[in-house]
C-alpha cells in the first residue's frame, strides 16, 4: 500500500463509518480492488481510531459530562445509597451506566468468537449477504417505526438491546452503526437520538478495538502479511479524523430531516454490484486458509471491525 491508497482508504473510511453502510466493508471491497487483496482487519480497526477520535471531539462536552457525573454519583455525591451511587436521577450518570451495559455483548463476542471473525466472516459472500439483508431491514423498520423516544428514555434493557445491534458488527457488511439505528428505531426512539446513542456506544467499543489491535500489530507486523505497514496506516488514521469530524456534523442534519431509506438502497444496490464482481472474478472471496497459513491478526473489533458504519 502507498501514500496515495493510504489516503483513499482513509477518505473511504470517513465518509462511510458513520452511515449505516458498513466502513469495514468497503474498506475489504475497495481494498480489494485496489491493492488486490483485503488490506486486513488490524489495518481497518487501527483507522477506525482516527474517526473515533473525531466522534470524540464532536461529543467532548457530552462524554466530559457523563464522565464527570458517572464518577460523581459512584463515589457518593449524589448520596450515600446504592441507587445514587447507581445515577438515580442523573442522566449523565444514567447514560454511562447504559453504555457500559451496551458495551458487553460486543466485547463477549469479540473474543469468544476471535478465530471465525477474523478469518470465515470476512468472505465477500457474506458481506454481499448481510448488506443486502440488513439494507431491507433498515428500510422497513425506519419506515415503520414510530419517533417517540429520545437519549432520556434509554432503560439498561434497551441499552444491551443497543449493543446486541453493535455486535453484529463483527461480520463486515452489518454495519456497526446500522445495527444500533435498526434497533433503536425499532425500539421508537427518533433519528438523532438513535444516531447520537450509535455514537457514543461505538466509543469504547471502536477505541478499545483499535488500540488492542495496534499492540498486536507492533508484535506481530513482521508476520502479518496483511497488514501494509505503520507509514500508510498513520496516514490513513489521519485523514480519516480530519474528514471524519466534518461527516458528523452532515450526518446528523440530514438524519434530523430526512428518513434512512436512501441509505438502505445504497446498501442493496452495493451488494448487487459486489456480487456481480465476484462472479466476474474482479473481487474475490476471502480464502481462510490462505489467510490462517499467512498468520494473519485481525481485529476482533469492538467495532469494528466492529463496523464502527
Amino acid at each position: 500500500m502507498n501514500f496515495f491508497q493510504a489516503i483513499i482508504l482513509g477518505i473511504v473510511q470517513a465518509l462511510t463509518e458513520y452511515l449505516p453502510v458498513s466502513s469495514s466493508a468497503h474498506i475489504r471491497i475497495i481494498g480489494d480492488l485496489m491493492l488486490g487483496s483485503d488490506p486486513g482487519a488490524a489495518f481497518t480497526a487501527i483507522i477506525q481510531i482516527g474517526t473515533e477520535l473525531a466522534v470524540i471531539l464532536y461529543f467532548r462536552h457530552d462524554i466530559i459530562n457523563i464522565l464527570s457525573h458517572w464518577f460523581g454519583c459512584l463515589f457518593g455525591k449524589n448520596g450515600a445509597d446504592l441507587k445514587s451511587r447507581m445515577g438515580r436521577g442523573d442522566k449523565y450518570a444514567t447514560l454511562g451506566w447504559n453504555i457500559i451495559v451496551g458495551s458487553i455483548p460486543i466485547v463477549i463476542l469479540g473474543f469468544t468468537l476471535q478465530n471465525v471473525i477474523e478469518t470465515s466472516l470476512r468472505n465477500l459472500w457474506i458481506t454481499v449477504s448481510v448488506l443486502f439483508l440488513f439494507g431491507i431491514l433498515l428500510w422497513v423498520v425506519d419506515a415503520r417505526a414510530r419517533q417517540i423516544r429520545t437519549m432520556d428514555d434509554m432503560t439498561n434493557r434497551d441499552a444491551f438491546l443497543f449493543g446486541l445491534g453493535q455486535s453484529l458488527a463483527l461480520i463486515p457488511g452489518v454495519s456497526r452503526s446500522g445495527g444500533t439505528i435498526t434497533v433503536g428505531r425499532a425500539l421508537g426512539y427518533t433519528r438523532e437520538a438513535a444516531v447520537r446513542l450509535s455514537f457514543l456506544m461505538a466509543i469504547p467499543a471502536v477505541v478499545g478495538s483499535g488500540l488492542l489491535e495496534a499492540v498486536k500489530a507492533v508484535k506481530n507486523y513482521k508476520d502479518d502479511a496483511m497488514f501494509p505497514g505503520w507509514g500508510p496506516t498513520i496516514v490513513a488514521t489521519i485523514v480519516s479524523f480530519l474528514l471524519g469530524y466534518i461527516v458528523i456534523i452532515g450526518f446528523l442534519k440530514f438524519v434530523s430531516t430526512f428518513s434512512y431509506k436512501a441509505f438502505a438502497i445504497y446498501r442493496i444496490a452495493l451488494a448487487a454490484v459486489v456480487a456481480v464482481l465476484l462472479l466476474f472474478g474482479a473481487l474475490k472471496p476471502y480464502e481462510v486458509e490462505s489467510a490462517k497459513s499467512a498468520s494473519v491478526v485481525e481485529p476482533v473489533s469492538v467495532v469494528m471491525v466492529v463496523d464502527q458504519a
